[in-house]
């Protein structure tokens, strides 16, 4: 057989096995889950309690919730890397309230250095309005909830204070930081949820806040050392799917979750 009788029987048996070839390549390639919308999740477990916030759902298939009248909890920290999905979780949170609740039972507001990135719920029912933080008008806002949760003994609706990322406070006025911390202090006992974001590499600046938070939940995080200060746990966060997949400490256990995709 000549080189060139050769070099053509090779090429039509690689014709040949193409199509096994990319069906093994495909096989050994991980199988990203796909992730139905937040309204088709909801429909699985709707109606929920008036007090429960939906956060996600668990790989057991059952829903994670917030009771909202217990207070124990305190504020969350929702803590990772850039792009793990931590303004994409907020958002979760903010387009299940306006699903789920009525205005006069829940309402939420955003702080955020990006607002363009909250315009699908600015216009929301539910959503008291989206404040950038560069501007004032997100300290009175502060201001404004601190002075509520002195006076809103009798009232029955709650409000959610969602800040996306803790580290925009530090350019805030003193009476803005001065409301935050009694939020962060007294809010859940008062119908105020704070929910606030962090990234790890901004935790220098945001150390003095980090006593506030007893309940934290991890998005994906590859520094090791940057886990072990926020989680207190050699716990692996380098796994989870970026901006879908969730940990939060259950007792003694590691709870993992997923956030369904937004409408």
């Amino acid at each position: 057989m000549d080189e060139m009788t050769r070099k053509e029987l090779m090429l039509e048996v690689m014709a040949e096995l193409q199509p096994e070839i990319e069906a093994a390549r495909s096989a050994s390639l991980p199988i990203k889950p796909s992730r139905p919308p937040l309204s088709r999740t909801l429909e699985d477990y709707l109606p929920l309690p008036p007090e429960a916030l939906f956060l996600g759902v668990a790989m057991d298939r059952l829903p994670v919730l917030l009771n909202l009248q217990d207070p124990v909890p305190g504020p969350l920290l929702i803590a990772g890397d850039q792009e793990s999905g931590k303004t994409a979780f907020l958002q979760i949170i903010a387009r299940g309230v306006d699903q789920v609740h009525q205005a006069n039972a829940v309402q939420y507001g955003v702080i955020t250095a990006y607002p363009e990135e909250w315009n699908r719920v600015s216009s929301a029912p539910n959503c008291v309005d989206i404040f950038p933080s560069y501007k004032n008008e997100s300290q009175d806002f502060l201001n404004s909830l601190s002075s509520w949760t002195h006076v809103n003994r009798g009232e029955r609706q709650f409000m959610l204070l969602l800040i996306d990322d803790l580290s925009v406070i530090t350019s805030m006025d003193f009476e803005a930081r001065q409301s935050l911390r009694w939020l962060l202090l007294r809010g859940p006992t008062r119908r105020v949820w704070p929910i606030v974001t962090l990234n790890p590499n901004k935790l220098t600046e945001a150390r003095p806040w980090m006593d506030f938070f007893h309940t934290r939940l991890f998005g994906r995080m590859q520094n090791m050392g940057d886990v072990v200060k926020l989680a207190n746990a050699n716990v692996v966060l380098s796994d989870l799917t970026p901006g879908s997949e969730f940990l939060m400490r259950e007792g003694e256990d590691w709870l993992k979750f997923w956030i369904p995709a937004f409408d």
